[in-house]
Formats: C-alpha cells, sequence, structure tokens
C-alpha cells in the first residue's frame, strides 16, 4: 500500500491541477476516495471535496497549499454522500465559494443542512462553462445515469485533465491500491465490477464517450481508484467504456431472473 501526499498533475505558471493525498490507513468500511484541487490566477476550485467523514483530512490537504478565503467554487459531479455530504462544512470554511451541483439535486440538499441557496449555482442539464477571473475556462460536461441521475464531469482545457466523477473508478483490493494507473490493461480487472453495476446502460456510456472523444484530453481523474495517465490510456479507456454492457443492459444477471 502506498501513501501519498498531493500530486501534483499539472503546473504551469498560475494554473495547477492538483491530487489531494489519501489518508494514511486504508478504510474497512468506506469507499476508498479522490479529492481534486484546480488553481488558476490566485483563485481556487475543488473538485468532489467529499463526504464530512474525510473533511479534515481533505481541509488539511488543502489548507497546506492554499488560503481558505481563494476558495471561489465547489464542483460537485453529484449528489452521493462520499462526494458532497460535507457541504456544510466546507461552506463555512471557505466563504467566498460558490457551490456547483446538479440543478437536479439542488431540493435535495436541505438533508444536508443546507437551508440558504444564495451559494448554490444549479448545474443545468445540458452543462455549462464557468469561466475564471482570469478568463481561463472549465467545461461541465452531462454524464447523466453514470451513474447519478443528474451527473457531471469537468474539462480543464489548460492541464488537458478530465474530471470524471465515478466514471473511470476503480475498487482496489486491501492492500493493493496505487494513485496512478499507467497500465490501463492491468487496471481494467478493477474497474468492471464497478462499472458494470453503477453506470446505467450502454446507450449513456456511448452518448458520454462521444461527448468526451471531442475534446482533447491527456489524462483522467476518477473519483474513486487511480488517476488513468497518458493519452493511450484514455484511449484504451474510452473504447472499453463504450463498448460495456451495464445496469439495465444486464438485467437477468443483476435480479437473478
Amino acid at each position: 500500500m502506498q501513501h501519498i501526499r498531493s500530486l501534483s498533475l499539472y503546473d504551469q505558471g498560475d494554473h495547477r491541477f492538483i491530487m489531494l493525498g489519501w489518508e494514511e490507513q486504508e478504510e474497512e468500511v468506506a469507499v476508498q476516495t479522490n479529492q481534486y484541487v484546480i488553481s488558476s490566477g490566485g483563485e481556487v476550485v475543488l473538485l468532489d471535496p467529499g463526504g464530512a467523514h474525510v473533511f479534515p483530512r481533505v481541509l488539511a490537504n488543502v489548507a497546506e497549499l492554499f488560503e481558505l478565503r481563494n476558495i471561489n467554487h465547489i464542483f460537485y459531479s453529484h449528489q452521493d454522500p462520499d462526494v458532497s455530504s460535507g457541504i456544510t462544512l466546507w461552506l463555512s470554511m471557505a466563504e467566498k465559494a460558490s457551490v456547483h451541483i446538479s440543478g437536479l439535486w439542488v431540493r435535495f440538499l436541505p438533508h444536508f443542512g443546507i437551508y440558504d441557496v444564495k451559494r448554490i449555482a444549479p448545474i443545468p442539464d445540458k452543462g455549462e462553462t464557468l469561466t475564471l477571473a482570469n478568463g481561463k475556462k472549465l467545461l461541465v460536461i452531462p454524464s447523466h445515469f453514470l451513474h447519478s441521475t443528474g451527473c457531471f464531469s469537468l474539462y480543464d482545457p489548460s492541464s488537458k485533465i478530465l474530471f470524471s466523477g465515478d466514471i473511470g473508478t476503480a475498487i482496489f483490493p486491501k492492500g493493493g491500491r496505487y494513485p496512478v494507473a499507467e497500465d490501463l490493461d492491468s487496471h481494467l480487472k478493477y474497474m468492471e465490477g464497478f462499472h458494470k453495476r453503477y453506470m446505467a446502460s450502454n446507450a449513456a456510456c456511448r452518448r458520454w464517450v462521444k461527448m468526451v472523444s471531442a475534446l482533447d484530453v491527456e489524462h483522467i481523474a476518477p473519483q474513486h481508484g487511480a488517476f488513468i495517465k497518458g493519452r493511450q490510456n484514455v484511449k484504451k479507456f474510452l473504447s472499453w467504456f463504450e463498448n460495456l454492457t451495464c445496469g439495465v443492459d444486464i438485467l437477468d444477471e443483476i435480479y437473478g431472473r
């Protein structure tokens, strides 16, 4: 098992893309999660900063790198508790931040303790472009039904890194985790079970791959598992995902007939 501190994935002047470090000990009952930060022109964007369970560790990782007052945006790919149940804690610490989450899930935020939605920026179904103060743009890409009904990926054209949320997840055996996947062929065995059960259908997979293939993606950063490094691995993953049968495609298998 590797324990990693925060890992720089892209660093060009004032534009950085960082994978935050993991907890030192593997959890027995909670799924492992990745958190990411984009910093650009003095602004900080958090990507799926996680639930209340990991908040102290993620806060420490972020505070080690940036001033909390510079967090302007918090992007949530979807509504799951491992992604967003720490939202009240983050809004209290990052006092200037706006929260970007699917408009489909805003009405559920009171169940996380959010009643004042003035700092909530609902993302429309077709996605949007988030423009930072320095003019850099982040593209919010629909990924509905993969695996949430209202779900988004985020593409950073500067780093050419696609933050894919739960798409690209890997579930490692105990003691077998690693932060970066450099050989997708050997990595796929940790991905298949999750994607077959948590992704809704091959039709949704193909629709997302069609959109993503139009972008210049060099790396994929998923919310669980390992960072998928390099264009060849990205190409292999997209081809695999495009042809995956999953969810309602395999109802008989899931229901046991």
